[in-house]
């Protein structure tokens, strides 16, 4: 009988056990990046499975993109990237995170994007699925606490090309 006991136990622990991504580390920051036409998203925007762009308005990255009064990056800066959305639309769509490492939780800890296109922090390793997880934690201190990315809005604009916002 103790066997079964401790049977159910561990069932209930694996069942029960909270495997939520907490994706709000991140202190808000106002997000607004219009790539609102056709001409500005082929300049601006992303294409092909993995293809990213990084956008920090602080250091004017990308050097040549005109920032605004009403250009928003985050908290630091924002990471466009093409991959699947949650929903199985497919993969080339447009996703959006920002810079900012959870687990370091610091505007000037940035992710870099590695060979398999994984969004990885220069200082605790952590590494994040941007393409087809929606930011989730695939290694690292990440993966132990249970830190995903912040995820930022792209929309479809009327007049082509795409808003990031949050």
């Amino acid at each position: 009988m103790k066997k079964w006991g401790v049977l159910i136990l561990a069932a209930a622990t694996l069942l029960g056990g909270c495997n939520k991504v907490d994706n709000r580390r991140i202190p808000f920051a106002s997000v607004r990046i219009a790539l609102d036409n056709d001409g500005l998203w082929s300049t601006y925007g992303v294409s092909g499975f993995g293809d990213y762009r990084r956008f920090i308005k602080s250091e004017r990255v990308p050097a040549n993109f005109t920032y605004t009064a009403l250009t928003y990056t985050g908290y630091g800066g924002v990471l466009l990237v093409s991959g699947k959305q949650a929903t199985g639309d497919g993969y080339g769509y447009p996703l959006a995170y920002d810079l900012a490492c959870p687990v370091e939780a610091r505007q000037n800890v940035r992710l870099k994007v590695n060979a398999m296109y994984e969004a990885e922090c220069p200082e605790c390793g952590s590494r994040y699925n941007i393409t087809e997880a929606m930011g989730a934690p695939v290694a690292g201190k990440a993966l132990d606490y249970g830190y995903g990315l912040t995820r930022y809005n792209v929309n479809k604009a009327s007049s082509g090309g795409y808003t990031i916002t949050n």
